[in-house]
């Protein structure tokens, strides 16, 4: 009889590859570690029109996408082209291409979240170098600082805060687009958010994160708390993974000064070293049998 196999779609397999295999293997499942760099389209081949190495003979009963390579937009487009196509071929896509589209690019989901009434904080993205000085220029006389990031990004890579007037000169695009979006200083002492992991519209597990300055994230040196969300932050998370269709995400929230929750980011590929640093908990083989459960066992 044939073992199922699964493809970890990823360039990086790691601790967190390492741990959904194991997952995947304890439920009955093979699965193997592919790049989305190294697929193809085969349309001269009907039955397998999408080469995936691993699966030269038949395609996967299921993908996780743990990553999407960087590269041009081309490139990019290519990527979650074989997402999409692998979806309409019916093969489950965890996130799948939508979402990570939605998500990936903070710019929509800046817009998405506004759109849908989840406080997130003021954003401005542009082209115009000038414009984008002027914005800033009127948000520092007014007391604010200013978050400028990539479009595309994780782990907290090309972030900088612009904290006065001798700052706005080293303001750099992100291939000619500028995202600024106003700090949101936190309630209490020091810097600190939450991480909240969401699997099928459930919260599983939430953590403060303690950063050693204004940026959090546990790549960066934050500490990480184990603590209970209140259910004002339990419904927000689930509503803003449901917004982007997610079957699992890390949303990042902020509880400002004046004790208002604000939805920072939301990520479709996220990574949970840090919560289980803090929980007895195999988030792993809880994503593992959501995937099977309700995408592949009939």
């Amino acid at each position: 009889m044939t073992i199922p196999k699964i493809a970890i779609f990823t360039d990086d397999a790691g601790w967190h590859g390492k741990q959904l295999q194991q997952a995947f293997k304890n439920l009955g499942y093979d699965s193997a570690f592919v790049s989305l760099t190294e697929c193809h389209f085969n349309l001269a081949n009907p039955a397998l029109p999408i080469f995936i190495p691993e699966f030269e003979t038949a395609l996967p009963a299921a993908v996780f996408v743990r990553g999407v390579a960087g590269g041009s937009l081309e490139e990019v487009v290519l990527y979650l082209d074989f997402l999409h196509a692998l979806k309409v071929m019916g093969i489950p896509v965890y996130n799948d291409a939508s979402a990570i589209e939605r998500s990936v690019d903070k710019a929509m989901t800046s817009f998405l979240l506004h759109h849908a009434g989840l406080l997130t904080p003021p954003t401005w993205v542009l082209r115009d170098r000038e414009t984008a000085l002027a914005l800033m220029k009127n948000e520092l006389l007014q007391g604010n600082f200013i978050i400028s990031k990539p479009l595309f990004g994780s782990q907290g890579e090309g972030i900088r805060r612009i904290e006065k007037m001798t700052d706005l000169p080293w303001l750099t695009s992100s291939h000619g687009v500028y995202y600024l979006q106003r700090f949101v200083s936190c309630a209490g002492d020091g810097f600190s958010d939450y991480r909240v992991f969401v699997i099928n519209g459930n919260v599983v597990a939430t953590m403060r994160r303690r950063g050693k300055s204004w940026l959090n994230n546990v790549a960066k040196g934050a500490s990480c708390e184990r603590v209970e969300p209140t259910v004002e932050m339990v419904e927000l998370a689930i509503k803003a993974t449901q917004l982007l269709h997610m079957d699992y995400a890390g949303v990042d929230i902020i509880e400002d000064s004046k004790g208002r929750l604000n939805v920072i980011e939301i990520n479709s590929v996220p990574a949970w070293k840090g919560l289980e640093s803090v929980y007895d908990l195999n988030i792993a083989e809880l994503l593992a049998k959501d995937l099977v459960n309700r995408h592949i066992k009939k």
